[in-house]
Order: C-alpha cells, then sequence, then structure tokens
C-alpha cells in the first residue's frame, strides 16, 4: 500500500523533510499545506528586502511552490491546517480564499509551522499599524505601510536581533526610529561589555534607543490606528507605525490542540531522529526545542539553519534511513547597521546559569594588518572553564570581514577543544584578512593566561 505524508508548514523545516522523503522514496505520497503565498523562503533575509538591500520579493524565494510540484510534491497554497487529528490519522484544513475545507490522511505527519512574533499583553497591541514580522507575507505587508507615504516616525518594540534589524531596515528609508528595550543594553544574548559596542553603533546611524525601559501601553487614536508608544518611565513616544521586534515563540497551538507533547523550553519534544512522542508525528523547525550541547538544557532557536537540517533529518528519517540532529550550541550573527556581531556557545550569564565555573578574556585587535589598506577593529571575547581551559563562548563585535571568524570558534567548541589547543591552530594568514597573530589566536592566548592565573592561585 502507497504510504502518504502530510507536511504542515512549507518553508524551510517542512519542504526540506518533503523534498527528502520524496527524493529517497519515489513512490511516497507527499502533500504539504501552507497558509502563505510562497515555500521555502528565507524568513532572515525580510528585514534586508524591506531595507531595500534585496531589490525583490523573489529573490528570497529559493524553490516555488511549481518547483516542489514538478519533484512530485502536491503543494497546497494559502490552505491552512485547522486541526490534526491522531486517531484517525487526518488533518483539517480550509482554502483561505475559497473558505472550502476538506480532510486529508496520512500515514506520516511532519508539524513544521515555524514560529509567530511575540505580543507583550500590553493595551493596544493589537491595534492596525502594529505589526510583527516573521512570514514573508508579514514582510509584504509591512514594506506596502512604509511606502504609502504615510509613514514618517516608527517605534520598534524589542532591541534583540530583530527589533535592530528591521529598526536599520526603516532608517534606511529615512524615517525617524525609536528602539525601546528593557535591558541595559541591546540583544540580550550578548554580556553587556559587547553589547555596549551595539548600543553606539545604532546611535552612530540616528536610530535613538530607549533602555532599561519597558512598554506597557500602545495608545491608539480615533482612527484605530497606533498613535504612541507609553513606557513604564513615562516616556509617549510618537509613531505613525509600531514594529514588534521582540523575538519570536514556538507556533505549538494545533500540536497542543492534537495532544503532541511539549518540552519544558514550550517547543514541541522531539528525540535525536525529530520524532515526536505522538505515534507516526515528526516535527522540525522553529516549533521545536533542542539539546544544548554545553548547557544540556532543551532550548527553542528560531535560526534557518537548524530548520533545514532537521527538516532534512525528519525526511531521512521518515523514508527509511538513519539521521540525527547533534543538538545546538548557539551560534549567530548579524549585522547591526554598519557593526557586525556574532556569538556562539554560552554567555556569561548563561554560562552561571549552567552551573560553569570560568574565565573570560577580551582582546582589541583589527580585521587585517594594522598596516594594510582597510584594517578595521575588531573585539573578540572569550569564556574558558577553570582548570580544563575547555572554550565554553565567544563572542565578537566589529566591522568589514569580522564576524565569520566566529565559525571557526564555533567548530572549536563544537568539538571541545581547549584554548591551549585554539592558540596552536594552524590558521591562514596573509596581511590583506588577518594580523600575523590573527584576533581568534590573541584571544585564546588570552583566556589560556588567565586559565593558568586562576590556576597558580588554587
Amino acid at each position: 500500500m502507497v504510504q502518504r505524508l502530510v507536511v504542515v508548514g512549507g518553508d524551510a523545516a517542512g519542504m526540506s523533510a518533503a523534498s527528502q522523503a520524496k527524493k529517497r522514496r519515489p513512490d511516497l505520497q507527499v502533500v504539504a499545506f501552507e497558509r502563505g503565498r510562497a515555500t521555502s523562503y528565507s524568513a532572515c533575509g525580510i528585514p534586508y528586502w524591506i531595507g531595500g538591500a534585496v531589490e525583490t520579493e523573489a529573490a528570497l524565494v529559493a524553490r516555488t511552490p511549481e518547483e516542489h510540484r514538478a519533484a512530485g510534491i502536491d503543494v497546497r497554497m494559502r490552505t491552512e491546517v485547522t486541526a490534526i487529528d491522531l486517531d484517525r490519522r487526518e488533518v483539517r484544513w480550509r482554502e483561505l480564499e475559497s473558505g472550502v475545507e476538506g480532510n486529508e490522511p496520512f500515514d506520516d505527519l511532519v508539524y513544521a509551522t515555524g514560529s509567530v512574533p511575540m505580543r507583550p499583553p500590553v493595551p493596544g497591541i493589537d491595534a492596525a499599524g502594529v505589526y510583527g514580522v516573521q512570514v514573508l507575507d508579514d514582510g509584504a505587508a509591512l514594506r506596502a505601510e512604509l511606502e504609502s507615504g504615510e509613514v514618517s516616525r516608527v517605534v520598534v518594540i524589542g532591541g534583540g536581533y530583530i527589533g535592530l534589524e528591521l529598526a536599520e531596515a526603516c532608517r534606511v528609508r529615512g524615517l525617524a526610529v525609536t528602539v525601546v528595550d528593557r535591558s541595559a543594553t541591546p540583544v540580550g544574548t550578548f554580556d553587556p561589555d559587547i553589547g555596549e559596542f551595539i548600543a553606539e553603533a545604532v546611535r552612530c546611524e540616528g536610530i535613538d534607543l530607549v533602555l532599561s525601559d519597558e512598554v506597557v501601553a500602545i495608545e491608539v487614536g480615533a482612527d484605530g490606528r497606533a498613535r504612541a508608544v507609553v513606557t513604564a518611565s513615562g516616556r509617549e513616544l510618537a509613531a505613525d507605525l509600531v514594529v514588534l521586534g521582540l523575538g519570536v515563540r514556538p507556533n505549538v497551538r494545533l500540536a497542543q490542540e492534537a495532544g503532541i507533547p511539549l518540552g519544558a523550553s514550550g517547543g514541541i519534544a522531539v528525540d535525536a531522529r525529530m520524532r515526536t512522542q505522538a505515534e507516526g508525528v515528526w516535527a522540525a523547525g522553529d516549533c521545536v526545542e533542542s539539546r544544548h550541547r554545553l548547557s544540556g538544557d532543551r532550548v527553542v532557536v528560531a535560526l534557518g539553519t537548524h530548520a533545514n537540517k532537521q527538516g532534512r533529518v525528519a525526511g531521512i528519517n521518515i523514508a527509511g534511513g538513519y539521521a540525527t540532529f547533534p543538538g545546538v550550541i548557539g551560534t549567530q550573527v548579524t549585522k547591526v547597521c554598519d557593526l557586525e556581531v556574532a556569538r556562539t556557545g554560552l554567555s556569561t550569564e548563561e554560562a552561571e546559569g549552567a552551573g560553569y565555573s570560568f574565565v573570560t578574556a577580551s582582546v582589541d585587535s583589527t580585521t587585517r594588518a594594522g598596516y594594510f589598506p582597510g584594517a578595521q577593529p575588531i573585539r573578540l571575547k572569550m569564556l574558558a572553564e577553570r582548570r580544563s581551559g575547555r572554550l565554553l563562548g565567544a563572542q565578537i563585535v566589529g566591522r568589514q570581514a569580522a564576524a565569520k571568524r566566529i565559525d571557526a570558534l564555533a567548530v572549536c567548541i563544537w568539538n571541545e577543544m581547549s584554548v591551549d589547543e585554539i592558540l596552536s591552530l594552524d590558521l591562514s594568514y596573509a596581511p590583506p584578512f588577518s594580523p600575523v597573530w590573527d584576533p581568534v589566536l590573541i584571544a585564546a592566548r588570552k583566556a589560556l593566561e588567565a586559565v593558568e592565573a586562576d590556576v597558580r592561585t588554587l
């Protein structure tokens, strides 16, 4: 009998699973439901499309519905799954345009619904003119509003990755932009000393930062649109448009209603093969939790890199193969105005929370040989475990070719290397690319000195 796979969600994780399963088992019937207008697109690229660095929406789409259909996958666009019945082994669906409803049976199910923007429970949060940006349709709606000619003042709630990327996109359009965040420095996943560099770069672009303050209400005008953001300190920030940049949470409503168990993180609980605790149900992407290889905690990390890998793992296993997803270490990189920032492993706060005892080392260097034209400053911070010297975390802030050095350090953390071993790495050198002592090696040397000094005090 022909097996039938139903995929809920047509972006990175869902279509990676569908493609892998169909490729390995051509006889498998695969049906994928997507409520939006596009499949397999880069959600991470949306802020750059809004800001104009990416010229067209189509540039963000890696594979269209037509291309998936040509590969034998029955893609149902603008069709929302409204319920999952595990006993009857079927999903309930509804076409958003026509309202037509129906049921689709499955033998296996991939739950890949992604995430939804976080909305704080404050008055006015659901008013017109308040935008959360997670899927391509969200980005299209926000871009259309920004191009209407009716917007001159934007308030972004949240100074994390998404908030700052969207703030920059609005500022590039010549708009007055204010970012409100309750932390003392932006992007709370970085240590405060690195966060201070990020704050400076944001302000240099003409973006106002309101830090250590919290939004308590959004004032709404007579027309039902947001007109101002009110903070706990009493500030009233006028706004023609409000953007939510508070991060995202797993989209698990359908899973909860169906009785698919969640984990402690709030994401769907899966094993290393991306199986849920419900028979024949797999999950991948922003809606699932992963194991952090350093802390051991279950965490939700909303990144396209993990979503694609997890979808691939699920698809291989559904088709009868064997693959596992080994976990995450928190590697992230972004551009904040003209500044590059990156991190991997644990921050000091996370390392303390995980029970580690550690030392830190920070160095200031240059991205190229100091005498070579175009050399830019770079700061690199390392956390190393006491006694063993094992690298626990690293953070980088700099300009022009600074941030991708984080990948070398991610490999080191993944393989549980010590700062002593890192110091001896055979890294490439030429004046146009690095100083003779690359910042990675300088930071490792400083971290090793901190480890040795700590041992001497015992």
